[in-house]
């Protein structure tokens, strides 16, 4: 398990990633995996429950966020993110099934930092979840 130590405070602190992901299959493979690798996971199942999340929480480490939500979509999401306070920092890698260059240019345009498309490949996932975890 993977986890950062806080001189300040000389606590042990994990590292933080908001799921939002509104397929509950796909969400507990998600929270499973962050899990698995020392993570602590917030998980969030549409866009309006997400917001309440980034409003409400300590700002985390990475957001794993889908690019199609109800109530809220993914891109609204990330100028929601980019306009709350600590927030506009955190790494974004969206997740859709959506491939379509447009779709990847919007979310990455409106301020993601990467792009991964369903079905992901699980070691992929990983390898970039970490690279925003250095």
């Amino acid at each position: 398990m993977k986890i950062a130590m806080n001189i300040e405070t000389n606590k042990l602190t994990q590292k933080r990633v908001l799921i939002v992901e509104d397929n509950e299959e796909i969400r507990y493979i998600l929270d499973f995996m962050a899990q698995r690798e020392g993570m602590q996971s917030i998980l969030a199942k549409d866009g309006a429950e997400a917001e309440r999340l980034i409003k409400g929480q300590p700002v985390v480490d990475v957001i794993l966020l889908d690019v199609m939500l109800p109530y809220k979509n993914g891109v609204e999401l990330i100028s929601i993110i980019k306009n709350e306070d600590g927030w506009k920092d955190v790494p974004i890698i969206m997740l859709s099934s959506n491939g379509r260059e447009n779709d990847i240019v919007a979310a990455l345009n409106a301020g993601a930092d990467d792009y991964i498309t369903k079905p992901f490949q699980p070691i992929e996932l990983l390898t970039r979840l970490k690279k925003y975890l250095r």
